[in-house]
C-alpha cells in the first residue's frame, strides 16, 4: 500500500468526493496511473477554487483507491480527464498549520508549501496516520 497526497482546489475535491473518483494533475493520465487499488489518497486544498478564491490550506478529503482501470471522465467539450474510482471516508477538513512541525515533508521548512507544487506526491505511513487522525477520518 502506498500513501499519496493530491493537490486540488476545494471545489474540485468536493466534485470528486461526490462522484467517487480522484483526478490529479489537471486530468493528466500519468499521475492517476501510478495509483494502485488499496492505495490511500489524501487531498490538500490550497484555495476554494482553481487559481482563485479564498485560502483553504487544509486537507479536505481522504480515501482508498478502488479496483479498476484508469478511465476518462466526461467534463463536456474536449476535456476528458483521467480518473480512478475512490471510496472516500467520512472525515473533517484539517488545517495544515497545526501539523507543519509533525509532517516529514513540512517539518522545519519555512517554505512548507513548496512540497504541494508537485501536484501529487508520496508520503509515509506515519504522515498518513497523522493527517487521518487530524481529519477524524472513519476508515472502516
Amino acid at each position: 500500500m502506498t500513501y499519496w497526497v493530491g493537490v486540488a482546489s476545494l471545489d474540485h475535491v468536493r466534485g470528486g468526493v461526490a462522484g467517487g473518483f480522484c483526478q490529479l494533475g489537471h486530468g493528466k493520465r500519468a499521475p492517476v496511473a501510478r495509483l494502485r487499488p488499496g492505495d490511500r489518497i489524501i487531498y490538500y486544498s490550497p484555495k476554494t477554487e482553481m487559481g482563485a478564491g479564498e485560502a483553504v490550506q487544509a486537507f479536505t478529503a481522504i480515501g482508498e483507491v478502488l479496483p479498476g482501470d484508469v478511465y476518462e471522465g466526461n467534463m463536456g467539450g474536449a476535456f476528458m480527464p483521467a480518473r480512478r474510482d475512490v471510496r472516500f471516508y467520512d472525515a473533517k477538513d484539517a488545517p495544515i498549520r497545526p501539523l507543519l512541525e509533525s509532517l516529514s515533508f513540512t517539518k522545519g521548512r519555512t517554505s512548507w508549501g513548496y512540497a504541494f507544487r508537485r501536484g501529487v506526491f508520496q508520503i509515509t505511513a506515519e504522515d498518513y496516520a497523522l493527517i487521518a487522525a487530524a481529519m477524524k477520518a472513519v476508515t472502516t
